[in-house]
């Protein structure tokens, strides 16, 4: 089968592969198709979050159709349509019944102390192949799939894998609620989608901030009020906004590769900063592989929490969704205890939000669909890939179909 393979940092290549077969009883193969591109996936490509395998199929993100089951998936046949959750569960043990399954004590072959599980991530968060490929095994399936009706589509669907989850997750451990003022760092999908959860969990206003106009103005359509830090001071126009006191909540959706301003008031205080932002960079990914300017990770990779941190009223909440390796060690503890500030962070707890998602899907109420920007086939992913590592204006999401497969023998 076909499939995108990481074969070490600046180096993918769409390769022909073994197709995946049921290892465990609580196994499903899928079909792939749809997959999708996300900004986690480039992380690994830049070098910023390291650990990834040379070998291991990208991707986290994907809807398709069962082939296979283990004797032990009893919800599921072949033939079912299936989303499938970017993080993954057992669906039995203490933290995934307590709704935790970004915590699950099992999925993860390496230890009930290693990462999350998920698809396509490096080896600590297991060994799981990625979705972008004809095929998938998917463990646990049980838990980790979930049933589409006819009346939602593999675009609509393809959102809920991964970024619409994370994006309500971020809002849920923001602590957002009725009347809140939020700001959300970084107008990526992840982020939209952050914007549009904090509404929907009752937020009075949201700020968005990002440098890139075109993800902006898609933020204010929905609803949001934009800075934009190639024009403006983020920090002090936030306090203009809330007469001095900051925002209730903060959601980080940038993460590591956070990019300085270019231009504006605020490229003067980035320019002091380079010096230690350049350190910092040097000890987070020691390995890059930049090539023409694409791969090339971001110049400021404590920028997004810092700047979220100095925008938070006394007792605020920041919740963090966007990715941080494990070797980044560079947070403003001392500003956040001096504001009896609380921060939480995670992964998302996927399965524990993707049902009701599907049903507001479902109903009409959203239509994730909207932040799909491109739809490109697995044959031209490399080139996808590309575009979106550089941030071009259009280039919010990426979906990848997948040419139909010849039947399974």
């Amino acid at each position: 089968m076909k499939a995108i393979v990481f074969h070490g940092v600046g180096d993918i290549r769409l390769d022909t592969v073994p197709e995946p077969r049921i290892e465990q009883p609580s196994d499903a193969v899928v079909r792939i198709t749809t997959a999708a591109i996300c900004g986690t996936d480039l992380h690994f490509i830049r070098g910023t979050v390291p650990g990834m395998q040379p070998g291991k199929i990208l991707g986290h993100e994907g809807v398709g159709v069962v082939e296979e089951v283990g004797r032990d998936v009893r919800n599921l046949r072949p033939g079912h349509r299936v989303l499938v959750s970017a993080v993954l569960g057992c669906g039995a043990c203490a933290y995934c019944r307590r709704g935790y399954f970004a915590q699950c004590d099992t999925i993860n072959p390496y230890g009930s102390r290693s990462g999350t599980g998920s698809f396509g991530s490096p080896e600590a968060q297991g060994p799981f192949h990625g979705l972008q490929a004809e095929f998938a095994r998917i463990p646990a399936a049980h838990t980790n799939l979930f049933q589409l009706p006819d009346s939602i589509s593999d675009a609509q669907a393809i959102p809920l894998s991964d970024i619409y989850p994370t994006g309500y997750f971020a809002a849920v451990i923001a602590g957002v609620s009725d009347g809140n003022v939020v700001a959300v760092w970084g107008c990526g999908p992840v982020g939209q989608f952050a914007v549009l959860s904090a509404f929907q969990r009752g937020a009075g206003r949201v700020i968005a901030i990002d440098g890139h106009a075109d993800r902006l103005e898609r933020a204010r359509m929905l609803g949001a009020e934009v800075v934009n830090v190639n024009e403006t001071d983020p920090v002090e126009a936030i306090m203009e906004l809330t007469l001095g006191i900051g925002v209730d909540c903060a959601i980080d959706a940038v993460g590591v590769d956070a990019e300085s301003p270019k231009s504006g008031p605020a490229a003067d205080a980035a320019r002091q900063a380079d010096d230690r932002h350049r350190a910092e960079l040097r000890e987070i990914a020691p390995q890059t592989n930049q090539q023409d300017g694409r791969w090339k990770p971001g110049d400021a990779p404590s920028q997004a929490h810092a700047w979220a941190i100095e925008s938070l009223a006394k007792v605020g909440t920041l919740g963090v969704v966007g990715v941080y390796p494990a070797t980044d060690r560079f947070f403003p503890i001392g500003t956040a205890l001096s504001r009896n500030l609380t921060v939480r962070t995670g992964n998302g707890n996927h399965p524990r939000y993707i049902p009701r998602l599907l049903s507001m899907v479902e109903s009409g109420l959203v239509d994730p669909e909207t932040m799909l920007t491109q739809h490109e086939p697995l044959d031209d992913a490399l080139a996808a890939y590309r575009e979106f590592d550089l941030r071009s204006p259009g280039w919010l999401k990426v979906a990848l179909q997948v040419s139909p497969a010849l039947q399974r023998a």
